[in-house]
């Protein structure tokens, strides 16, 4: 396993800005530019993001989705949703103690944790259980003080400026 013996590092990206993904992907492609095997799964998102695209025609990158195509109620989750984030942890898990990848993704995860999808405390414990040479990411507005505290590294993406804001839709290859 490219990593070894290393700690392997938590690193967040959270805050209201465009840009969390895409800098999770980023860390995706570098690490499999250097031969890491990459498992990536996305949270509360069910379309055909670019990434999930990209990825047929990448080697040892497996990208996943815990989540349906609409916005998820913040005070009323769906149960489907909440069975989705669940489920969907339970594979991230998985992949992270398989010993099959590098650097394991968990795009979202904490929106789902904020959302009530997913427990914090069962994030927690998978940071805790990590195995050592396994990298991890984790992305979306709203980090808890105590994820933030355990995290190796933590980006903050501010927003300034956003197009939405001038009525410009979703672009795809853009926002997706």
């Amino acid at each position: 396993m490219a990593g070894g013996k290393e700690k392997g590092l938590v690193m967040v990206y959270t805050g209201d800005g465009k840009g969390k993904t895409t800098a999770a992907v980023g860390q995706a492609l570098r690490a499999l530019g250097h031969g890491m095997r990459v498992y990536m799964i996305h949270f509360m998102k069910g379309r055909d993001y670019g990434e999930f695209l990209a990825a047929e025609r990448l080697p040892h990158l497996t990208v996943d989705r815990a989540g349906r195509d609409s916005f998820v109620n913040r005070e009323n989750p769906d149960a489907v949703d909440i069975e989705l984030a669940r489920e969907g942890f339970a594979r991230a898990a998985k992949a992270v103690k398989s010993g099959e990848y590098d650097l394991v993704v968990l795009d979202e995860i904490i929106v789902a944790v904020d959302y009530g999808l997913i427990p914090e405390a069962e994030l927690l414990k998978l940071l805790e259980d990590k195995p050592p040479g396994v990298h991890l990411v984790l992305t979306g507005r709203g980090a808890s003080p105590e994820l933030i505290k355990r995290a190796d590294m933590v980006s903050e993406v501010l927003m300034i400026k956003h197009h939405y804001h001038n009525g410009v839709p979703a672009c795809k290859g853009i926002e997706y």
